[in-house]
């Protein structure tokens, strides 16, 4: 096989529904195939893709991995030169997958791209997780191409050259399966949220390129599983967003950010709690705390990344704070970068 689209679900039987029929539309092909991981939901989804689409196959897991650990265990009965991980909220459309296979059958250099990634909801818009490609500054923040922090731009076509970029979203990552698993795949402590900037990061640091690639274009509904304040994603987002810079940063910045970060963590904790948003607050105290905890497991991960980055300049990750830029400077669009 060539192309296996892997959709990772939990409990999302009615989103399947709505997405799986254009998905099986618009993906056919001899050597193509979809994939349905089911992370031991208890809905019916399982029963209502062995009745209303028998042409999928589907991997049952025996508890929720999250997304991290899902893919990973799913990806590994899957044999196939290239894998699509695509969420169960992604509409897809005419010829979505063409200009992502044609690229990185062209370029051998290259270990993932994604597509433009539109708002489901408001479908002008570049879509918050993804956009058109994604980036990080200096203290690991990621935005992209199409959102820097909260503002999302209209989608004018601003942002349809084939770019470079630090990571794919997740929502829609097409990858080789080689780079997948050389490159140790999805961090399973993640669970969820960051895993995939962190894996696209290690690539970059050994060399290999993350593009996105504009002519292919899908829909995100996004937030479907947890709300971008809801305190759980808040506590994976900081957690993860720490275990990720400790796991990847050079040696000569590791410290200098990690004590920034510090100081900006609780300033968001702050931010929280002048908004009464008691939680979020918790979320953020108890990341921190967990990191700490889980530090001296990572020292040996962080040490086999260094000893295999190539030690190139990587420009998709700014050397200034993208805060500064968009708080103090004003600079609210990645055009103004």
């Amino acid at each position: 096989m060539k192309i296996s689209i892997v959709i990772l679900n939990w409990n999302g039987s009615k989103m399947l529904q709505d997405f799986l029929p254009a998905i099986l539309k618009y993906s056919q092909g001899n050597d193509r195939e979809v994939i349905v991981a089911d992370n031991a939901s208890d809905d019916d989804s399982v029963e209502m893709l062995k009745k209303e689409f028998p042409s999928v196959r589907i991997i049952l897991l025996d508890k929720n991995y999250g997304f991290a650990g899902g893919y990973n265990r799913a990806l590994a009965q899957v044999e196939s030169e290239y894998y699509v991980l695509l969420n169960s909220d992604v509409e897809v459309t005419p010829n979505w997958l063409e200009p992502l296979e044609e690229f990185l059958d062209d370029n051998i250099d290259v270990a993932a791209c994604q597509p433009k990634i539109r708002s489901w909801k408001h479908r002008e818009y570049f879509e918050y997780a993804g956009a058109c490609g994604g980036y990080l500054d200096k203290y690991g923040y990621p935005f992209c191409r199409g959102r820097i922090m909260n503002t999302v731009e209209k989608d004018h076509g601003q942002y349809d050259t084939i770019a470079d970029v630090l990571w794919a979203t997740g929502a829609s990552l097409f990858i080789r399966s080689k780079d997948y698993k050389e490159s140790g795949g999805l961090d399973e402590r993640f669970f969820a949220h960051m895993e995939e900037i962190d894996l696209c990061w290690r690539l970059r640091c050994r060399d290999r390129r993350i593009v996105c690639i504009p002519q292919s274009v899908v829909y995100h509904v996004g937030g479907a599983t947890l709300k971008r304040e809801n305190p759980k994603k808040t506590y994976l987002n900081f957690r993860n967003n720490l275990l990720m810079l400790y796991k990847n940063l050079p040696h000569g910045e590791v410290w200098h950010v990690m004590l920034v970060r510090r100081v900006l963590d609780y300033v968001a904790a702050l931010s929280f709690l002048l908004k009464r948003h008691i939680p979020n607050v918790c979320a953020v105290v108890s990341a921190r705390h967990e990191y700490r905890r889980l530090q001296p497991l990572y020292r040996s991960i962080r040490k086999e990344n260094l000893e295999k980055n190539k030690g190139k300049y990587i420009g998709e990750r700014i050397k200034s704070s993208i805060l500064v830029l968009y708080y103090l400077r004003g600079k609210k669009y990645f055009s103004q970068l």
